[in-house]
């Protein structure tokens, strides 16, 4: 193969790879979600257009602050194609995160989308972590707008510790997906062996049970 057909060939799989970065474009008006069907593709199958309804592009879950009733001090509202079914296939999702006083969303990422801040109401501490282990910080109060690169990891902290605080967020995806750290590593199922978590921590086992006692899920 030739310096001409390298420079085509890869120029080729750069267009494919910007092409499938993100969810796939509709090739139709409408594909909404029929999520009673057994059949798996990669998002949803389509529910039958005799059957759509207004409804499947409406969602009210995110008019009102959600009760915050966890140790970290904040709650997240989803609004993506899993409660409105009529995102299906078009690549956009909202969400909505109530903070407690002095409450944190821990760090966590998004796997499949871009995430952008609205601060509704309070001030913020956020920050975002890039692969060369570089931190980007900043102070966000109401009315203002921060960006998470998709993938990576980020936080954000109520300043506040006697008035909550909520934000508005967007993303780029139907179904963006959220691993915290802490529980992605802690509470698995399986389990992580703690031999790796210890090597990778620098801490003994004692410590590690202890830190999967307190993000054990509480049973009811």
């Amino acid at each position: 193969m030739d310096s001409r057909s390298y420079v085509f060939f890869f120029g080729l799989l750069s267009l494919t790879v910007i092409a499938l970065a993100y969810d796939p474009d509709t090739l139709q008006d409408l594909c909404v979600a029929d999520r009673t069907s057994g059949i798996k593709v990669n998002g949803f199958t389509c529910k039958p257009e005799s059957n759509i309804t207004a409804s499947d592009f409406f969602f009210a879950g995110i008019g009102k602050p959600a009760v915050v009733n966890n140790t970290v001090g904040s709650a997240v509202t989803g609004a993506n194609v899993e409660k409105i079914a009529g995102l299906n296939t078009l690549g956009v999702s909202l969400a909505r995160i109530d903070y407690a006083p002095g409450g944190l969303n821990p760090p966590h990422t998004h796997p499949r989308a871009t995430e952008v801040i609205f601060v509704l109401e309070g001030e913020l501490d956020v920050g975002f972590i890039t692969t060369a282990n570089k931190l980007f910080s900043k102070t966000v109060k109401k009315g203002e707008v921060f960006v998470f690169p998709r993938g990576l990891v980020h936080y954000q902290k109520n300043n506040d510790k006697a008035k909550p605080a909520s934000v508005v967020s967007a993303f780029n995806s139907q179904l963006p997906g959220t691993q915290s750290m802490a529980a992605t590593l802690f509470t698995a199922t399986p389990a992580i062996p703690d031999h790796v978590l210890t090597t990778a921590f620098q801490i003994g086992t004692k410590e590690i049970e202890k830190i999967k006692s307190k993000l054990a899920p509480k049973k009811g």
